[in-house]
């Protein structure tokens, strides 16, 4: 993360605030703005945490918060330790406790064993903007509460930022989601966050999702969420980029004053769009974008000099190529509505599946625009693999969506989400 001082915004600060209510530091809104109750809050943070307390969020700092970016902190046990006196201590459950240390022995603690106590809240935060940064406090908090969760680096941002990849069950089809190929999309990371957090903490306590057991469903499926697919954009369009690189997309940006900057940024940092990326009718793809003025680096709609290009898309189409999936989905937003076919090509099972998505979601189950309907990761799924693949265009209104819609965006997607992992049976 940044340093981050009084007077800066962006959804680093809305992470500080997040950590800082986590622990007890409050009353106050997630608002993303540095004044001076954050600053108060961090101030008390500093002192009790033995640091000095200047009101800045450095290195020191952030290390005295990552239990509460993450949700986990790590225990030494001393003597007369129980299992239970460490739950009430932290607040934590003992099924937790149990589920974040699968090798221990509750009634024989040892002096000096180190536990992984789970603190009593969600590790995915749903109700601030996202950024690189809280992907990866995230991805190491659910791995810290569930060990079973399998945790990969699947490529690098053109800042060699990493792309995460989650993968969790064990059953024989295997499926991908991803979510924010597009920069100010990035809400649909923590709809996918949170998905795999719901599935494993129902595991965990013999619960269901969707009304479906989870442990049924993780026995059937293996399935992996890669959340954030382009994390430089996401940060640039979420105010965690700093300079010089929002600088060079300002620069970039200034060729096309009639789209938001950042606001309106869907592309990667170096100006390519990668939902343009791959090798299924991009030329065509570069055809239409040229004739649309787009035929150089630009905040969205450039499809790059060639396929697979950008790191970012390149690394999916890898990770994509060894997994041989089953099925995809890939989230974008705006539409409330599954495409599902390419060049007319619709797999086997596709629309009664597609249908049954779409019920489940109350979305439109429709085909891509034409002008739209070239060089995409759902695209390319479909010519490749021909298998279902669908492309899920989540929820209404102005890119990027605010925090305040994700509810209404998890409503509709819980099901959608599980029954893809299915199938048709």
């Amino acid at each position: 993360m940044q340093i981050l001082k009084i007077g800066d915004s962006g959804a680093e600060v809305a992470l500080l605030q997040t950590g800082l209510v986590r622990a007890h530091y409050g009353p106050l809104e997630k608002d993303g703005l540095f004044g001076a109750a954050t600053e108060r809050a961090l101030r008390a943070f500093q002192r009790a945490a033995g640091l000095a307390p200047d009101g800045i969020f450095g290195p020191r700092t952030e290390r005295a918060m990552v239990p509460w970016f993450t949700g986990a902190v790590r225990h030494t046990v001393a003597p007369g330790d129980t299992l239970w006196r460490i739950a009430w201590r932290y607040g934590a459950s003992l099924l937790a406790l149990d589920t974040a240390n699968p090798r221990i022995d509750p009634f024989d603690l040892r002096v000096g064993q180190v536990l992984t106590v789970p603190l009593g809240f969600d590790v995915t935060p749903t109700d601030i903007p996202w950024c690189s940064a809280l992907t990866e406090y995230c991805v190491r908090g659910l791995a810290a509460r569930y060990p079973s969760l399998e945790r990969e680096v699947v490529g690098r941002s053109a800042l060699s930022r990493p792309i995460w990849a989650l993968t969790l069950g064990s059953g024989p089809r295997r499926v991908i989601y991803n979510g924010a190929h597009h920069a100010n999309e990035w809400i649909t990371a923590p709809l996918l966050m949170k998905y795999a957090e719901t599935l494993l903490k129902a595991l965990s306590e013999g619960g269901t999702v969707y009304g479906l057991a989870a442990e049924d469903v993780l026995f059937r499926c293996r399935i992996t969420v890669v959340p954030m697919v382009n994390p430089d954009g996401v940060d640039l369009v979420t105010g965690a980029l700093g300079e010089p690189y929002r600088s060079r997309a300002a620069e970039i940006a200034r060729g096309w004053p009639e789209i938001p900057f950042p606001g309106g940024w869907k592309a990667n940092l170096e100006g390519v769009d990668l939902n343009l990326q791959y090798p299924a009718g991009w030329e065509t793809a570069r055809a239409i974008k040229a004739a649309q003025g787009f035929d150089r680096p630009a905040p969205r709609d450039y499809v790059g000099p060639a396929p697979l290009s950008a790191p970012e898309s390149g690394a999916m189409a890898e990770y994509t190529r060894r997994e041989d999936p089953a099925l995809t989905l890939s989230y974008h937003t705006q539409g409330d509505v599954i495409y599902w076919k390419y060049m007319g090509m619709a797999p086997a099972g596709s629309r009664e599946l597609g249908l049954r998505l779409a019920a489940a979601s109350g979305y439109a189950l429709d085909d891509t625009p034409y002008a739209s309907g070239f060089a995409g990761y759902k695209d390319w799924f479909l010519q490749d693999f021909r298998r279902p693949g669908y492309t899920v265009e989540a929820g209404l209104g102005t890119n990027p969506l605010p925090p305040g819609v994700f509810d209404s965006l998890w409503t509709a997607n819980e099901g959608l989400l599980t029954l893809a992992a299915l199938g048709i049976e």
